[in-house]
Parts: C-alpha cells; sequence; structure tokens
C-alpha cells in the first residue's frame, strides 16, 4: 500500500508537468490571452433553464448561456476597476444542425461613458444625499450609487446584443455578411439601454444588489440578458494546481484522492483560490425554439435536440495608438480566443499550438485529432507511475462525445459531424431539480450535467480528472482510485442563484475574502 501511495503521489505531482496550469479552466492559458486579459475567455456555461421550485422530470423551455471574462479579478483594485472593452467583440456562437459553423450567434458590443470625467475614481458614492464641502451647498462626493443615473457611477457602461442567424448552405468558410438571413438587435422593453453591472468596491460606495437587479433584463420576446462583474463562479485548488499539480492529502492519505464521504460531501476540503476574486460576465436566456434547427422544443430522443455553444473574442485587425489621444481600430474582427468545453486548452492542446487553436475556427479542428483522441498527458502520466495506475490507451474513443456529436449527450441517429470543440447540450433533457444534482455531471448519474452543456455548480476539475486521465467512461477502468481522482474542492465559496442568472454576487472590494490554506474552509496546507 505504501508503494501505492507514494507512485500515485508522484503520479499526481508529475503527470500534469507537460501542460502546468491544466486545471485552470480558461484563465490565462494560452501565450495570446496571457498578455490580452480582456479577450481572455475564462468560462463557457450553457445549460436547460432551471428554477428554485424547479419539479424533476420536466422538460426546460430555454437555455441559459453564460460567456466569462477577464480573469482574477480583485474587486478591491480601483480606480479603474474592470469594465468592459469596447473594441471588443464579445460573441456566443450556436450550431444546430451539426456541422460546428455558427447558425446562430449573440453578438455584444460595449460602450463606455464618464459621467464626471474630472473625478478621478470610477465609482463613488456616499448615503442618501452625499457630501458636500464643509460649510457649503457644494457637492463633493455623490450619494450612493443606487440606479444608472446616479453620477457616482462615474465610468458607466451599456452595450447592445444583436442575434444573428446564418444560411444553412453558405459558400464562405468563414462567417460573413453574405451568409446572414436575418439580423436583430434586442431591445429593453422601455426603450432605455442595457446598462452592466459595475464591480461592487463596497457597501459605502453603491447598492451592488439594486444594480444587479435593475440589469436583469426581461424582453418581450421571450429572452433575459445580463452583464456585469459578478462572482467567479470557477473554483480550484489554484495554488496546488500551478504548483506542479501539488494536492493536498485528505482522508485517503493520497494526494489528489478522495474517499467516499469526501467525494460525496457538498463541501471544500481544500483551497478554493478563485474565491474572493470577481469576474465579468455576459449572461443570455434564450427560448429553446429560437435555438433548434426546427424551431421546436424537441425530445431527447430527437436528433435536433442536441446543439454546440462556444464563445469567442475578436478584436478590430489594427489597432493605432496616438498617445495620449485615444487608441483606433479600424478593419474586419479577427478571432483572439474561443472556448468550448472547459480545460481543453489547457489540458489537452499543446502549448506550441495554443495561440493556433484560440484564433482558429471548430470546424478546423481535425487538425487538433490526436491531441483530442491521444492527449499527450495520459502517455506521460502512464510513463511516470509505471503501470501501477492503468490507464486507456490511444485512440481515446470513449473522449468522442466532448468533440463530436455522440452518445451519451445526443440521440442516436444524431449526425457525429466533424471533430470539434463545442459544448454540445441536449436540450430535451429534463434539467435536474437543484437538490438532486451531482456536481460530477453525468459520471455522477445526472443526466442534466456535464458534458452535457455545463452548470454552474459542474465539478469540471475533478470530472476531467477521471474522465480524460482516469478514463472512467471506460468500465473497466471505473473504479478506484481513477473514480476518486480530485483537488478536494467540490463547490464554489458562496452559493448561486436558481434564476436567471444564476451568478452570485460580486464580492465587495472592501469586504472580500480570499480563503486560505490552514484556515477553516480552506483544507490543509501539507
Amino acid at each position: 500500500m505504501k508503494r501505492f501511495r507514494n507512485s500515485l503521489a508522484l503520479l499526481m505531482t508529475a503527470g500534469m508537468i507537460a501542460s502546468t496550469g491544466a486545471f485552470a479552466s480558461s484563465h490565462r492559458e494560452a501565450p495570446i490571452t496571457a498578455l490580452d486579459h480582456k479577450a481572455d475567455i475564462t468560462d463557457v456555461y450553457a445549460f436547460v433553464s432551471y428554477g428554485p421550485n424547479q419539479s424533476p422530470n420536466t422538460r426546460g423551455s430555454k437555455v441559459a448561456m453564460i460567456l466569462n471574462v477577464d480573469p482574477l479579478l480583485e474587486p478591491a483594485n480601483g480606480p479603474n476597476w474592470f469594465p468592459f472593452d469596447p473594441s471588443i467583440l464579445y460573441e456566443i456562437h450556436i450550431d444546430n444542425d451539426h456541422d460546428a459553423l455558427t447558425d446562430i450567434v449573440f453578438q455584444i458590443r460595449f460602450q463606455t461613458e464618464y459621467q464626471i470625467p474630472t473625478i478621478p475614481v470610477a465609482l463613488a458614492g456616499i448615503g442618501d444625499n452625499g457630501a458636500n464641502a464643509p460649510g457649503t451647498t457644494n457637492l463633493v462626493i455623490p450619494p450612493q450609487i443606487r440606479d444608472f443615473n446616479n453620477p457616482g457611477l462615474n465610468l458607466r457602461q451599456t452595450y447592445t446584443v444583436t442575434m444573428v442567424k446564418y444560411r444553412k448552405h453558405r459558400s464562405h468558410d468563414e462567417d460573413s455578411d453574405d451568409d446572414v438571413i436575418d439580423s436583430l438587435e434586442l431591445k429593453n422593453a422601455n426603450g432605455s439601454p442595457f446598462f452592466a453591472v459595475p464591480t461592487n468596491n463596497g457597501p459605502r460606495t453603491m447598492d451592488y444588489q439594486s444594480l444587479f437587479n435593475a440589469a436583469t433584463y426581461h424582453l418581450n420576446n421571450g429572452i433575459s440578458v445580463f452583464a456585469g462583474t459578478v462572482d467567479d463562479p470557477f473554483f480550484i485548488d489554484l495554488g496546488a494546481t500551478f504548483d506542479t499539480v501539488n494536492y493536498r492529502t485528505l482522508g485517503s492519505g493520497v494526494p489528489g484522492v478522495l474517499t467516499d464521504a469526501e467525494d460525496a460531501a457538498k463541501t471544500n476540503f481544500a483551497t478554493d483560490t478563485v474565491s474572493g476574486y470577481a469576474v465579468n460576465t455576459i449572461s443570455l436566456e434564450v427560448p429553446i425554439e429560437m435555438l433548434t434547427a426546427t424551431g421546436k422544443v424537441e425530445p431527447a430522443s430527437s436528433p435536433a435536440a442536441t446543439i454546440g455553444i462556444w464563445g469567442t473574442t475578436s478584436r478590430p485587425r489594427i489597432t493605432v495608438r496616438h498617445s495620449p489621444n485615444p487608441a483606433t481600430n479600424s478593419g474586419p474582427y479577427r478571432q483572439v480566443q474561443r472556448m468550448g468545453n472547459p480545460l481543453i486548452n489547457e489540458l489537452v492542446i499543446g502549448i506550441g499550438s495554443k495561440d493556433r487553436w484560440s484564433m482558429d475556427q471548430p470546424k478546423n479542428d481535425t487538425q487538433f485529432a490526436n491531441f483530442f483522441l491521444d492527449p499527450p498527458i495520459v502517455h506521460v502520466v502512464e510513463a511516470i507511475y509505471g503501470g501501477a495506475l492503468k490507464v486507456p490507451s490511444g485512440p481515446r474513443t470513449d473522449l468522442l462525445p466532448l468533440v463530436t456529436y455522440a452518445a451519451p449527450i445526443a440521440a442516436p441517429g444524431t449526425p457525429t459531424g466533424p471533430i470539434a470543440d463545442l459544448l454540445r447540450l441536449n436540450t430535451g433533457v429534463p434539467p435536474t431539480p437543484e437538490d438532486k444534482a451531482s456536481r460530477l455531471g453525468l459520471i455522477g448519474g445526472d443526466p442534466a450535467g456535464y458534458p452535457n452543456g455545463r452548470r454552474l455548480a459542474d465539478d469540471v476539475v475533478d470530472i476531467t480528472l477521471r474522465v480524460a486521465v482516469g478514463g472512467v467512461l471506460i468500465p473497466k477502468f471505473n473504479s478506484f482510485p481513477n473514480n476518486h481522482l480530485g483537488d478536494g474542492v467540490n463547490v464554489n465559496d458562496v452559493s448561486f442563484r436558481l434564476e436567471f442568472p444564476y451568478l452570485a454576487n460580486s464580492p465587495s472590494g472592501r469586504n472580500r475574502r480570499h480563503v486560505d490554506p490552514g484556515e477553516p474552509g480552506g483544507g490543509p496546507v501539507n
């Protein structure tokens, strides 16, 4: 047993050397986005919407899609905080006919204004009436920010959302205006613009909850939209991961391996390093019939029920800086990053190919098939472990559901399509009530969880460890320790909402807390 534990500890420590930071979701994972944080997509989520009183086995009517960007935002870090970049085109793509091409895309663009350019900070406010210069009626500090018209919201952002549909049979390799058959700019019911929620810098300055509520827009066509700074929903022992995957030793006595009790618990046994950090989010909720190729809510057994979702960020081809004047941008947009499944770029794609992968289209992913179906990292693990841990050999056909339209996500008869990194979602599978949901998704017996879409609470770190490294989708590998690999972080540090936009409030800049090893909720140091 001692030899087994030592060997497995060596496996967990060295097995990821070829991809340091492999389990950091998409937080600064590629060289190009490590230098361009605003364009860095941290996570993409897509799931059939559910509610606080969700009934079991009840088919859903809408899909929630969430695109998070700009990782590891410290909400105390003023004076500008973290606005969206107006020069970036943010997009959420949908493939509904299984060819890895965009059939529908939601395009989001931001605009920025400074209400009081002479004030040195982006956010300022106090009390009901603000504060005057002593002995005068000259207002120095605006009232607490409680709505989007308050001048204390000095840096104020609005945004537009445009839904574009493309023709089914197109002549172009990339989406172009020639292929557009319909374009609709979404409008607020009262005609006012969509406002983005700012960072929650603290309770004196703003009533963040009031702003959050006001910025949750439900439109007449059944679509809902939200954008702003929120709690980063990703959870991971990032510190242990970046220490060459030096995971904590918990109840099993083996680093990176959980006991049955730890595996079943809805609590953390190690540090959620992302706790207390914020992220910028774009959240949409769309009726299912607007997304399927048939224009209907299809049963799970229908090939038309499964769609593919991915996000992209793009910049204009040319940027010219004229210091001290603002930069100018021109030319067509060029993609900076994309993301479908979590951890693909981090865990699977070689570092020399990460930028090419980020800027390419999913339909061209056959060029990366050797990474998808025979991940080099598994051979590294196998070699280091010396055969004591049995792992599948390539080609890894058990991983095909992640990169093609295949069972158990897609229905029998669904065209598999080309190998492509899309987050695939069977819109006909009923959402699971929150109290019955498994953090392990499909491998935990929950058909509505990752990799059938991705919910905020799905533990993609543990799922990926077990599926990609442990091979648990193959029955003979679904045993200890393969099916107990984990970082010990089972849940987010704060609870999620149970209705749109589902995300939790941004941590307070004044009172945020980053959970550390050795303190309550932070797990052991070793």
